[in-house]
């Protein structure tokens, strides 16, 4: 089996216990304004991250805080920079979208392609500054409409960059299914630049860990750009409090406040024609039974579940590694909550 599975599942591991630990700090209000997850991505940044050594560097998107953390960035800081106070990873001011790490030479952005100039960037200070370096741009599927990532994807081709461009597709941009908003393939724009391509199932942390060693090699060796290609799921959706999901999980509590007033406004005896008001119920009701369906909800597609089977023949040692990182995640929340005296 390619890589540490024990390992990689430890990281993945102490990553959803501290995206699960900042969901309940925003739930609790201590935490402002959206939040994005990268719950249900652990298998991709793991498999990509373990392969990282000093000197590499990371672009990455509004989901950054896994590979921060992943890359070795204090996980207390990250937590006093998500609550606002001046000692977090940029003096408080930064939030969980724009998450930077010079040490580290990690940058986040919430523009969505911003990911691609800034490891293109990285990639050409690699070939003249430390040569055998290599960045990596961390994107979803959405990116690839953005001509930035596209502009950044060909200059790393024309320039032999060595970059990898990872392509998180869980198949949604924001509640539009991506398929319907995209045209043609991203495999084949990749291509048509002179990048070559690797597809993977981006819950399986092995395979992922196996592919992108190679085109990491690659990129090491000057050979240029891959496009790396994962498929995976964002278990909380868009962002915290995805409404969809919501109403999916505690029906009895969220729909009301939706139905409510959907049949208020389907009675009222003014306002649009009846065939209208049907056509917007039906989307509504529409949108529901597909989150239904969703492949979310499905454990199979869990990258942690999928890693935990393998490796739940050994219970002691599973049983000590997770009470391990559940410790660590444990006096980190414990220590970022400490206030400071100003």
């Amino acid at each position: 089996m390619p890589g540490d599975l024990w390992s990689l599942y430890g990281v993945m591991l102490k990553s959803r216990l501290f995206e699960e630990a900042i969901a309940k700090l925003w739930h609790e209000g201590l935490i402002s304004g959206e939040m994005h997850l990268g719950t249900g991505e652990e298998a991709i940044i793991a498999g990509v991250v373990s392969h990282l050594r000093e000197g590499d560097a990371m672009a990455l998107d509004h989901r950054g805080t896994a590979a921060l953390l992943m890359r070795g960035v204090e996980p207390v800081r990250i937590l006093r920079e998500l609550l606002g106070y001046a000692d977090g990873l940029c003096g408080g001011k930064g939030g969980h979208m724009h998450l930077f790490s010079k040490e580290h030479l990690a940058a986040s952005s919430g523009i969505v392609g911003a990911e691609g100039p800034t490891a293109a960037g990285f990639g050409i200070a690699s070939q003249y500054l430390h040569p055998g370096a290599i960045a990596v741009a961390f994107f979803g599927e959405g990116a690839m409409n953005q001509g930035m990532l596209m502009e950044s994807m060909n200059l790393a081709s024309a320039w032999k960059l060595p970059v990898l461009f990872v392509c998180k597709d869980d198949g949604w941009a924001i509640t539009t299914q991506s398929e319907r908003v995209t045209g043609g393939n991203l495999n084949e724009r990749a291509r048509g630049m002179g990048v070559p391509v690797m597809e993977v199932d981006g819950c399986d942390v092995s395979a992922v860990w196996e592919v992108s060693h190679s085109a990491i090699e690659r990129a090491r060796s000057g050979e240029g750009p891959t496009f790396l290609h994962a498929r995976c799921i964002h278990l909380e959706g868009h962002f915290l409090g995805f409404q969809l999901i919501r109403m999916v999980r505690d029906p009895l509590r969220e729909m009301p406040g939706i139905s409510v007033p959907l049949t208020q406004s389907f009675l009222r005896l003014s306002g649009a024609a009846l065939g209208e008001r049907l056509a917007g119920l039906k989307t509504v009701i529409g949108a529901a039974l597909s989150t239904l369906r969703d492949p979310r909800r499905d454990s199979a597609n869990d990258p942690l579940r999928r890693a935990r089977m393998t490796l739940q023949s050994d219970e002691l040692r599973l049983q000590e590694l997770e009470n391990q990182v559940e410790e660590e995640i444990r006096k980190a929340l414990a220590s970022a909550l400490v206030e400071v005296p100003s």
